[in-house]
């Protein structure tokens, strides 16, 4: 496989993650999530909630292929499934009002891991994405680290996010921040029909 090939999986494949994981609509989210958290608080919670996340969706990219076939689970109902919990969380995102987290630490690590890290991070539209990519690599060696760090550095890209949203909240303020959860939940949903069709047409070709 040439370096022109590599580069080019690599960018499609991390456009493909960025999309999904979307590291700018999981901020304002996380700011609103946040809001009533310390400094210190939110910085763990970020640290917490981006290292759950990385370790969930490694352990999906290189186990879910064998975890779908153990049960019997085609890609196309795993597809629908992610979908139908995508949509939830897309009109919960479009629907809900902003709700203050208190600040306890217990609270803090119960928020790092939902749900930041789940669904928000490692929801099912990112396991499902990498499955297919595990998928398409055919077991070779270099198109799995390919896929592996088109993850890393998308995660990287969160922590980023996630670790200095104290000063993009104070650029946005709060009601920027209310208006791209908002718009950023409507793109949610339709990324989560987008899911589901594509689940419908594959479970037609599998008749």
């Amino acid at each position: 496989m040439g370096i022109e090939k590599i580069i080019s999986i690599f960018v499609i494949q991390f456009w493909a993650l960025f999309l999904t994981i979307d590291p700018i609509g999981v901020t304002p989210i996380f700011i609103s999530l946040t809001s009533k958290c310390t400094e210190l608080q939110r910085k763990n919670i970020a640290n917490k909630g981006v290292l759950i996340a990385f370790l969930i969706l490694i352990f999906f990219a290189l186990t879910g292929s064998l975890l779908l076939d153990l049960f019997g689970i085609s890609i196309a109902a795993f597809r629908l499934g992610g979908g139908l919990l995508l949509l939830l969380l897309s009109i919960e995102m479009v629907m809900s009002k902003t709700e203050n987290a208190p600040q306890d630490e217990e609270t803090s690590t119960d928020l790092a891991v939902f749900p930041i890290s789940i669904p928000l991070l490692s929801g099912p539209a990112a396991i499902t994405m990498l499955i297919l990519f595990i998928k398409q690599s055919e077991g070779e060696l270099l198109p799995k680290a390919i896929v592996l760090t088109a993850l890393f550095v998308n995660m990287f890209i969160v922590w980023l996010c996630l670790r200095f949203s104290s000063k993009i909240s104070g650029l946005m303020g709060k009601t920027g921040a209310n208006v791209i959860t908002k718009i950023f939940g409507i793109l949610l949903t339709a990324l989560a029909f987008q899911f589901i069709i594509d689940g419908i047409f594959e479970a037609i070709k599998l008749h």
